[in-house]
């Protein structure tokens, strides 16, 4: 059975958010864990606890990572080549730090050494904490426009400066991002450990939930009162072939919020993201960390979530020529790409979530410090 195109582009647009979730969900508690490392445990012993609650999955969590930045490559081609020139330097700041992460797992623990296996620590938390850092910076920006434009034959140019993507929304964006995936890894951490280690993870989840809920609010806030959104004001043929300069679009203030009220029901992701963020801590607390765990990966369906249905149809505005932003209807490969994306996505992602879940069980339960004595000649 084929999709027709334009049902096809939604659809993409829907799977590359799944996509972006799950890699938020699975490889951000592995990044939020990271990031907290160095904070919760105080001896060598306790930071090994500390990576071994993620050492056996963190690389296969790495999958959400290629298969989104596949799947925008193929789906959203002119997104894909316009982002990485735009925002060159930054992605190639998020490699860089994520090289820290297999090095630092496979190496901290190679030499028995305090100041060897404290350098790999603080690697392990650049690892952690640049990467969701980054990537909210980037959204930060799409909702202010990126400086870019397409030339009669459908080039890109981009016309900013890495240092001009760190502005102040953008950086607000960025730490709700951190917060959020790190608030995630803290409830990830109560659940696999104990004791003082357990202890210390709560006060950083209290910590890490309350500024998520304060950055969010205060990102929806600016964006409601001091942002301008994009709105497109010509006809919109969802079937046409991409052409991004075929259109017309106005910015006026108050245009990312229009499509709550053309879709109440969107108001379930914002709604989702404080219920899922308040239910986590409250679980938490009580020691229920696996409905919690439940909860915070809710609360990330419903941040990001919001960011995509604020953006909608834009995947990424252009800031200096308003008719060169990129939508859902006008950046996408050929139809018959999509759908057979589409089928391949299918039958292999669930296969994925299958082996993942496996996996997850066989391996689940506590680190405490006694399997860390018993396994002194483990890898992490």
């Amino acid at each position: 059975m084929l999709f027709d195109y334009p049902t096809l582009k939604l659809i993409w647009w829907l799977l590359v958010g799944v996509l972006l979730v799950g890699f938020a969900i699975m490889d951000g508690h592995d990044m939020g864990v990271g990031t907290l490392l160095p904070f919760v445990g105080k001896d060598d012993v306790e930071r090994r606890i500390v990576i071994n609650t993620v050492g056996p999955h963190w690389d296969g969590n790495q999958v959400w990572f290629i298969t989104g930045g596949g799947a925008i490559f193929a789906a959203w081609p002119l997104v894909y080549a316009t982002a990485f020139s735009g925002f060159y330097w930054a992605m190639l700041a998020v490699l860089w730090a994520l090289f820290f992460r297999p090095v630092g797992f496979d190496y901290r623990s190679k030499i028995n050494n305090p100041t060897w296996r404290q350098t790999w620590d603080w690697g392990l938390f650049v690892g952690g904490a640049v990467p969701p850092l980054i990537f909210g910076v980037a959204f930060g920006n799409l909702f202010q426009g990126v400086p870019f434009h397409f030339a009669d034959n459908l080039m890109p140019y981009y016309t900013g400066s890495f240092w001009g993507l760190l502005n102040p929304f953008a950086l607000l964006c960025g730490v709700v991002s951190t917060a959020m995936i790190t608030f995630h890894g803290a409830i990830y951490l109560m659940h696999r450990t104990e004791g003082a280690v357990q202890r210390r993870t709560q006060t950083a989840m209290l910590v890490f939930g309350s500024l998520l809920l304060l950055g969010f609010s205060a990102a929806g806030v600016w964006l409601w009162q001091g942002i301008d959104g994009y709105a497109i004001v010509s006809a919109v043929d969802a079937g046409a072939l991409p052409n991004p300069l075929d259109k017309e679009v106005i910015r006026q203030p108050g245009a990312w919020l229009a499509n709550y009220d053309k879709a109440p029901l969107t108001m379930v992701l914002p709604a989702l993201a404080y219920a899922g963020t308040l239910a986590a801590m409250l679980l938490a607390v009580n020691r229920a960390t696996l409905a919690a765990f439940v909860a915070s990966s809710l609360a990330i369906v419903g941040v990001i979530g919001t960011a995509g249905a604020s953006l909608f149809p834009f995947v990424m505005p252009s800031s200096t020529d308003l008719r060169s932003g990129l939508t859902v209807y006008d950046s996408v490969s050929s139809h018959l790409t999509l759908n057979i994306m589409l089928w391949a996505t299918l039958i292999f992602m669930p296969i994925i979530i299958a082996y993942t879940g496996w996996a997850y069980k066989v391996m689940a339960g506590k680190v405490t410090a006694a399997y860390i004595r018993e396994n002194d000649h483990a890898a992490y």
